[in-house]
């Protein structure tokens, strides 16, 4: 029996509301997608793998994710379509050998073990289609579009669908060509199966089997990690401070935007004292030094320098120690120009290049009540806070 995996991790992640999609945010320092392909990888009973990823991604996939990671089974690296179901089937049309079982799983769930997958394929055997899942613990109840209940469903036989999913090869390809022949789509694979009047298997999963949609998904996610690790979380806490005199002939730039002014920050680099704050505050956590000391103003390769390409520097050094971000706060003082309206994109910014959640940095704007140099409008200061955890 040869038994193919395809990995559907072509989503952006849009409910998350993080700046990078839900399958490259880390656990434990290690992507969701990875946690998620190693234990395909360790499965003795998966003979390939098929990782389905944004179009975008593939150029770099191989190298920071297959190869990285050592996953020997992922043989291809297909782009994703448009919805879920899109993707699965251009993962399908990637199957060149011969193939008896398809198993879909999807990436965000990072908690999948070796024995759901032995578990739902040796009931795909026999049945054709299976599916692992948990029955419902909650009260189920039908209501109308205004909200009203109609009736309350039994839930002795209820059960909510996870994945791991398998089907005999054959099975799963007729059901997709009937899907999209009737431009039919369902909300998981097993659906597709059941549409064409195919019969499925449930098979018990787990509660922890957690897909990762929401940031509350995140939270419970790095419970789950710690709990499975056994061991405590170590927080450490640093702080950063950066001042900057204003000049004209330069762009004002602060988390890595431009901030529309009549001057800007004089500086070696590109002067965002906001970014040099926060890579001070996460060097100091970390125990590695400060900004000066990695970063030079005397060393000619940094003259004008991006502070984005600096902050993704000490983003690797810290993970290199072994730390993850866990939150940040920074507080930008100056009497002009007005930075709330920019926030968002600031935060959004910095969260892209710390590839974490824009809801673990908070960013706020102060004057100085025209006091000092600040308050003179002479320069700018930020002060920032950073705390990371080490497991």
């Amino acid at each position: 029996m040869r038994i193919v995996a395809i990995i559907p991790a072509g989503g952006a992640g849009k409910r998350l509301k993080a700046n990078v999609a839900k399958q490259y945010l880390l656990l434990n320092q290690t992507p969701v997608v990875v946690h998620t392909l190693q234990v395909f990888q360790m499965s003795k009973i998966v003979d390939e793998i098929i990782l389905v990823l944004p179009p975008g991604d593939l150029a770099s996939a191989r190298q920071k994710l297959t190869d990285k990671y050592g996953l020997k089974k992922v043989t291809k690296i297909v782009a994703g379509g448009k919805e879920r179901q899109d993707s699965v089937r251009n993962g399908l049309a990637a199957i060149e050998n011969k193939c008896d079982v398809i198993i879909v799983h999807d990436a965000a769930r990072p908690f999948v073990t070796e024995k759901m997958i032995k578990d739902v394929v040796a009931a795909a055997k026999v049945t054709g289609a299976a599916s692992v899942g948990v029955r419902a613990k909650d009260t189920i109840k039908k209501a109308t579009k205004d909200n009203m209940v109609k009736v309350t469903i039994p839930r002795q036989n209820l059960w909510q669908t996870q994945t791991p999913q398998a089907f005999k090869f054959e099975t799963f390809k007729k059901a997709y060509k009937k899907a999209y022949d009737k431009k039919y789509y369902g909300t998981d694979d097993a659906s597709l199966v059941e549409q064409m009047g195919g019969k499925i298997k449930m098979i018990a999963g787990s509660y922890d089997n957690i897909k990762i949609t929401t940031p509350e998904d995140v939270i419970m996610a790095k419970a789950l990690i710690k709990n499975k690790t056994g061991r405590e979380m170590q927080i450490r806490v640093g702080c950063g401070y950066d001042s900057h005199r204003f000049v004209t002939g330069r762009k004002l730039i602060l988390g890595g935007i431009t901030i529309p002014f009549n001057m800007g920050l004089q500086g070696h680099s590109d002067a965002d004292a906001l970014l040099h704050a926060v890579c001070d505050a996460l060097l100091g956590a970390a125990g590695a030094g400060d900004i000066g000391r990695h970063f030079p103003d005397t060393d000619p390769q940094y003259k004008d320098i991006s502070s984005k390409v600096i902050l993704d520097r000490v983003r690797k050094i810290i993970t290199d120690k072994g730390f993850a971000i866990n939150n940040i706060d920074a507080t930008i003082i100056m009497e002009k120009p007005k930075v709330t309206p920019y926030v968002d994109r600031i935060i959004n910014s910095i969260a892209q290049v710390l590839n974490i959640s824009a809801t673990d940095i908070n960013i706020k704007a102060k004057t100085n009540e025209n006091m000092g140099f600040v308050g003179r409008g002479e320069g700018i200061a930020v002060t920032a806070v950073a705390a990371l955890n080490k497991e």
